[in-house]
C-alpha cells in the first residue's frame, strides 16, 4: 500500500506501484480529492490562493445617489418631509457613508458632499434665526433641501410610472404576418374592352336573326332591368350572352344591355370573368356565393 499526498491509502499494482485508473491517474480509495487542476487531482486547497477583497459583495440596498439615500431614510421612518429631524437623519446618513467609504472611496465622495450640506443645515438651525427685512416669517434652512427632495421624488415616481408601461421587446412583441402571394389566386378584372368584345360578339350573332318586318316597338329600360333581375333570381351565375334574346332584334338587345349597365351602376349586378378570354358571367350582387 502507498499513501496519497493527503495521507489516504491507495491500492498497489502487481509491480508494487500505485494503481492507476483509466486516465492514468492514481486511484484514491477514500476519494478525498477536492478538485482537478489541468486533469490532475487536487487533494487540498492551495495555500497561496489569492482571492480579491471585492470578489464577493452583497448589496442589501442600492441607491442612485445622495438624494435617493436621503429620501429612503425619510420615507422608511415615516418622517414628515416638510419637517425633517436632521439630527437622526444625518446620523443614519453618515453611518451609511462610513460603510461605503471602506469599499469605494470615489463613490463615497458624492455622499460626503450631501453629508456636509446636512451638517451645515443643522448648524444653521442651531444659530439664532436672522430676520429678513420685509419678511413676516423666518426662512427655514431646510427649505432648499425639502424642495430638492420633493422634486426628486416627483421625478422618481414619474420614472416608475413610465417603467410600468408596456415596452416593445420586453413586455410584448410585434406580430408579423407573412402572406404567400402564390396562395392568393386573383382573377383578372373585367375591363371595358372585355365588355366591348362580348357585346360585339352578341351583335354579330343577332345579325344572323334579322328580319325585314318594319314595326315600332316601345321598349322600357326599367322593364328590361326587372327582366334581367328575374332571370338571375335563384341562380348563382348566368353567362353574359344568355341574358340576351337574339331573336327579338337589335333594339331589344340594346335596351337589355343598357338595363344591365344601369343595374351594374346601381350595384345590383356583379360581372366576373375567371381568366383572360374566358366567358363573362353575371350574378346578383346580393346573392350567396
Amino acid at each position: 500500500m502507498t499513501r496519497s499526498p493527503s495521507g489516504a491509502a491507495a491500492p498497489l499494482n502487481d509491480e508494487g506501484g500505485a494503481a492507476l485508473d483509466e486516465q492514468g491517474l492514481p486511484q484514491v480509495v477514500d476519494h478525498v480529492a477536492v478538485a482537478r487542476l489541468y486533469g490532475e487531482p487536487l487533494f487540498a486547497m492551495p495555500t497561496d490562493l489569492y482571492i480579491p477583497p471585492d470578489a464577493l459583495e452583497v448589496f442589501l440596498d442600492t441607491f442612485e445617489g445622495p438624494l435617493d439615500l436621503l429620501l429612503y431614510l425619510i420615507r422608511k421612518q415615516n418622517f414628515n418631509i416638510l419637517d425633517i429631524p436632521l439630527a437622526d437623519v444625518t446620523r443614519q446618513y453618515l453611518a451609511y457613508v462610513d460603510l461605503i467609504r471602506k469599499t469605494n472611496l470615489e463613490l463615497a465622495s458624492e455622499y460626503l458632499l450631501m453629508a456636509a450640506m446636512l451638517i451645515e443645515i443643522k448648524s444653521r438651525m442651531l444659530l439664532p434665526p436672522k430676520k429678513v427685512e420685509g419678511a413676516q416669517e423666518v426662512e427655514d434652512p431646510r427649505a432648499e433641501l425639502v424642495r430638492r427632495l420633493i422634486e426628486y421624488e416627483r421625478m422618481k415616481l414619474a420614472a416608475a410610472g413610465l417603467d410600468k408601461l408596456p415596452v416593445l421587446g420586453r413586455d410584448f412583441l410585434r406580430v408579423q404576418a407573412h402572406s404567400d402571394p402564390s396562395l392568393n389566386v386573383r382573377h383578372p378584372d373585367v375591363t371595358v374592352l372585355d365588355l366591348r368584345e362580348a357585346w360585339m360578339d352578341i351583335l354579330q350573332r343577332a345579325k344572323l336573326h334579322t328580319h325585314h318586318t318594319i314595326s315600332r316597338e316601345e321598349l322600357s329600360v326599367r322593364e328590361h332591368m326587372s327582366m334581367v333581375l328575374r332571370t338571375l333570381q335563384g341562380k348563382r351565375f348566368v353567362e353574359f350572352q344568355d341574358l340576351f334574346d337574339v331573336t327579338r332584334g337589335v333594339p331589344v338587345l340594346v335596351v337589355t344591355f343598357i338595363a344591365m349597365l344601369e343595374l351594374g351602376k346601381e350595384g345590383l349586378l356583379e360581372i366576373t370573368q375567371a381568366e383572360a378570354f374566358a366567358p363573362v358571367y353575371v350574378r346578383l350582387a346580393y346573392a350567396p356565393v
